[in-house]
């Protein structure tokens, strides 16, 4: 896949800057999306996503179980899943996490017990016999199952999405955009983070306060931490007020594009973009079309923001 980096731009504050940004921003997205299918494409993404192919989807209630007994899972599996599908082992030492696994077997078309159950129940159900019963859903079971962290041997594929160049200064420039933005931000110690695998979060600040908080997850890479805060900052401005967990996708889509846009603009290579966006969209190019005008107008604002926290811009 081709990356994208450029030296950082500007735009002339021209009678005509508002449709040199626009067109600008238009172009990049036309990039993205070529990107993102050249991503998906590759024989790098097509081995992540057989191996992500491979693990359970959990329901909620196992997700809070898991989320539960240990905070900082990413990827769980049973102890044989491990060694027969990933050629890994769990370490000495290390504690199951418990869910609840469904039992599935013959059932009464009548009762819905197993057979043994059925025998002993006030059901008479007798039209057929149990051997021709259908299989289905006759109740629950603990089942033990072990984080990625605690297991060793192969390597799991990874995708490699950071954002990478000379941030220089952008990340103080963007805590310092927080106020103009009305947005309450906090770069987290990696030793404090409690977000799992996540690299920043947008949530509301109170039940009282009803300001949108960024926290980000710090780290060394300061091109990777600016796209972070970028990303999260798009959520604040789009999406903090929607509720529905089945635009999730199309909301990374349009955060993601925005922090592809603006660190593009900042002279950062984004082109690592192309690789979450492929993980996370399952609509195709359309998309980003959709929603190109939503996208634009935060990039622009974003930039606005920028370009008035460095009056010597380009940044």
């Amino acid at each position: 896949m081709a990356t994208t980096s450029d030296s950082s731009v500007s735009f002339d504050q021209t009678d005509t800057r508002s449709d040199e940004m626009h067109s600008t921003i238009e172009q990049w997205i036309d990039d993205l999306v070529a990107g993102v299918d050249d991503a998906q494409a590759s024989a790098e993404f097509q081995e992540w996503l057989d191996v992500q192919s491979r693990f359970h989807d959990y329901s909620y209630r196992n997700a809070l179980l898991i989320k539960r007994q240990c905070p900082e899972a990413t990827r769980v599996a049973g102890y044989r899943t491990w060694q027969e599908e990933f050629n890994r082992h769990v370490a000495e030492g290390e504690s199951a996490i418990w869910i609840w696994a469904p039992i599935i077997t013959k059932r009464c078309p009548e009762c819905e017990n197993s057979p043994s159950y059925h025998e002993d129940s006030d059901c008479d159900y007798d039209e057929t016999p149990p051997e021709e019963w259908s299989e289905g859903l006759v109740g629950f079971k603990p089942a033990p199952v072990f984080d990625v962290s605690q297991t060793e041997g192969e390597s799991l594929p990874d995708l490699d999405t950071e954002a990478t160049g000379d941030a220089g200064d952008l990340v103080e420039q963007l805590t310092a955009a927080a106020d103009d933005l009305d947005v309450t931000v906090r770069i987290v110690p990696e030793a404090e983070w409690t977000h799992g695998e996540a690299k920043g979060i947008c949530e509301q600040l109170s039940l009282v306060d009803m300001q949108p908080r960024v926290e980000v997850r710090d780290r060394a890479n300061e091109a990777d931490l600016a796209r972070t805060l970028i990303h999260e900052y798009a959520h604040a401005l789009l999406h903090f007020d929607v509720d529905d967990d089945t635009e999730r996708a199309k909301r990374e889509v349009e955060a993601e594009a925005v922090a592809y846009v603006v660190g593009r603009y900042c002279g950062l290579d984004t082109s690592g973009s192309a690789f979450y966006l492929a993980a996370w969209e399952s609509d195709g190019p359309e998309v980003f079309r959709e929603r190109l005008g939503r996208i634009s107008r935060t990039a622009e604002e974003l930039i606005d923001v920028l370009e008035d926290e460095s009056p010597s811009s380009p940044i």
